[in-house]
């Protein structure tokens, strides 16, 4: 055990006293979790697989960029660190939308001062880790891999940093180890749980795109999106100045392209105003260094086993990134508990099914949403109608806040839970769909009539015949 595991041994010893917590995973959620122990005055031990990324040279891992939204810091601002986050991240107002021309149409996220926030993923779980190691009540273990637990005991088993095989003893086991936890093998030994993995059929490539003259090649305060209908690519800002350009594509058209001629080809094809900015080597550079990566979802029910153990993050519901949730609700899980915690007086036999109850419709509605995005980002924010219903629906929450509100300030915007935020919207779209038609028959029966009614070469017709010739046509009512 290196010198700084020896100093938060040394730190458990002046503890409270309290139940034991142990969280698997340092991650995003992992450390943001046990944050959240550690406050309440429990002793916490986190457990991590990979060495600790505040040392390491190169981190390995997911990089695609993070957009940080108001559940996320919420959950930041109960630890602390909310306006240091902040701090770190760079402003997104809106969509830019970069048509095949060139041509680059913004469109707002929300009101006026609504923002999301682009984050690096490394910086923010370095600062995470660094919260969790103030608390006195805290143990961070590094290269520490889960090989089994105990349901009825509690009694952990990891594969340590000398090699050898090591036993821990916790009253509550927190599974924040990602979408391929080793936590919830567990579940899968037990009846009554439900789980589901799917991998959708596109991958992604990340590329770079460097300043330009030390300064951002492209307006900094967006999210650049390149929709091509079926595939789509997007940049998001970093904070030395640096685009993260993420391709989407399905895994067969990735593998059509072989030689930089190719790549090249295709991006003239689909995304030509994008060559320049990224210069043709370091194009070809990024597109070849590593295969397609893959995209998974997964859904799983309940979140806990007995009062021995909870899942959260993407342990308990990994979704695709196109909502730019995952992280956000992952966060919001810690809270959630928390507060479920404040409700059940931190009895643990009450708190994790209460949580279970909670939380399991939310995430699965948020990972449904995810998906739905997907299609939105590449290919309805090409419609007129799509651009002409986000107007309509901001309008309309402008004259109406309290009762349309559109379904992405919901999730983006508000903790609004994520089903209810769900219904909502299959109801607001139902009565704003069924007033624009009642609005457009409205709008061509009463020219039809007025055009007959000066046309004296037409047979005279009622008002009453005109609306049953016009409402029966099938059109109107599809």
């Amino acid at each position: 055990m290196d010198g700084a595991s020896m100093d938060h041994s040394a730190k458990m010893k002046k503890s409270s006293g309290k139940k034991k917590v142990a969280v698997v995973g340092g991650g995003l959620v992992g450390a943001l979790s046990a944050s959240f122990f550690a406050k309440r005055g429990f002793d916490v031990a986190v457990f991590e697989s990979r060495d600790d990324i505040r040392c390491a040279k190169v981190v390995k891992g997911r990089s695609i960029n993070l957009a940080l939204s108001h559940r996320g810091r919420q959950a930041l601002k109960h630890i602390g660190i909310e306006e240091k986050i902040v701090s770190m991240g760079i402003p997104m107002h809106a969509r830019m939308i970069h048509s095949l021309n060139g041509k680059c149409s913004p469109i707002p996220y929300g009101r006026k001062g609504q923002y999301i926030l682009s984050v690096g993923r490394t910086n923010l779980n370095k600062e995470l880790l660094t919260a969790v190691e103030a608390y006195p009540n805290t143990e961070l273990n590094f290269s520490h891999k889960l090989l089994d637990w105990s349901p009825e005991t509690g009694t952990m088993t990891f594969h340590g940093l000398d090699g050898a095989e090591k036993e821990i003893q916790a009253d509550l086991v927190v599974g924040c180890d990602g979408a391929f936890s080793a936590t919830r093998k567990q579940f899968l030994r037990r009846s009554r749980f439900d789980y589901s993995q799917t991998y959708i059929p596109h991958g992604y490539i990340e590329l770079s795109m460097p300043p330009r003259n030390g300064e951002f090649a492209m307006e900094p305060n967006f999210l650049h999106i390149w929709p091509r209908n079926t595939f789509m690519m997007i940049a998001l800002p970093n904070l030395d100045k640096t685009f993260t350009c993420t391709l989407f594509m399905r895994f067969e058209e990735f593998e059509k392209i072989i030689t930089g001629d190719e790549l090249i080809a295709f991006f003239q094809k689909n995304f030509p105003d994008s060559i320049q900015l990224i210069g043709v080597d370091a194009l070809k550079r990024d597109f070849f260094k590593l295969p397609a990566q893959a995209m998974v979802w997964v859904k799983c029910s309940p979140y806990h086993v007995s009062d021995r153990c909870v899942l959260m993050g993407d342990a308990a519901h990994a979704m695709v990134p196109f909502y730019g949730q995952g992280m956000n609700a992952g966060f919001e899980d810690c809270l959630v508990f928390n507060e479920i915690m404040d409700q059940f007086n931190e009895d643990f036999a009450a708190v994790l099914p209460e949580y279970s109850r909670v939380r399991v419709p939310d995430d699965h509605a948020m990972c449904e949403l995810a998906m739905y995005n997907y299609i939105e980002m590449r290919s309805h924010v090409n419609s007129r109608y799509f651009l002409f219903r986000k107007y309509l629906d901001g309008a309309l929450h402008f004259i109406m806040p309290k009762t349309i509100i559109p379904l992405y300030t919901m999730i983006t915007f508000t903790r609004t839970r994520y089903h209810e935020a769900v219904i909502q919207w299959q109801w607001q779209n139902k009565v704003i769909t069924r007033g624009l038609w009642i609005f457009g028959t409205m709008s061509i029966a009463g020219g039809t009539y007025l055009l007959i009614k000066h046309c004296p070469k037409m047979p005279p017709v009622t008002v009453e015949q005109l609306w049953n010739r016009v409402s029966g046509l099938k059109w109107l009512r599809t």
